[in-house]
């Protein structure tokens, strides 16, 4: 998973990272060059100087995963897992009887009655869905009340009218 889907680490792969910056720390202290640990661990030698002015100001401490970049999420993935249970009930379970299709704004209303958390703009909302699995879906199927005979009738006279 890479930026579009969520970004970045997962906490596995930062403690990976985490294992192999607390390894060049060992080499540095055995005296090994720059160049020489790149090598040995498969990275950038500007990655190792970084890693050895973070221990020479920090100490050890100083490589320790701080965990991923950014804001917090809004909602923990248990609370994603409960949206997506109810979004799978329907809109009619959450009382949209007139309309039975998922608006951002209704979702949005959804999060905020199930968890008090109120998303000011629905396209942070369109985000949550995106990281969460879900895609926007065109209606597969066509107007109950569409009437063909109709609308070829009014294609063939009342459109050239209109269009000279």
């Amino acid at each position: 998973m890479r930026y579009a889907q969520g970004g970045g680490f997962d906490a596995a792969g930062r403690a990976r990272r985490e294992q192999v910056r607390l390894r060049a720390v060992d080499l540095i202290d055995a005296g090994h060059s720059n160049v020489e640990i790149a090598n040995m661990l498969r990275v950038t030698p500007k990655s190792v100087s970084l890693w050895k002015a973070q221990y020479v100001k920090g100490g050890r401490e100083g490589l320790v995963s701080k965990g991923h970049g950014g804001r917090q999420p809004y909602l923990t993935d248990g609370q994603v897992r409960e949206l997506a249970a109810a979004l799978d009930e329907g809109p009619a379970a959450h009382g949209y009887q007139d309309d039975q299709r998922w608006t951002l704004a209704r979702i949005r209303d959804l999060i905020q009655g199930m968890f008090r958390v109120r998303y000011k703009d629905v396209s942070t909302v369109a985000r949550l869905l995106d990281r969460a699995g879900y895609s926007w879906q065109a209606p597969a199927r066509r107007a109950a009340e569409r009437d063909e005979e109709k609308i070829a009738a009014w294609r063939e006279e009342s459109w050239p009218e209109i269009k000279s």
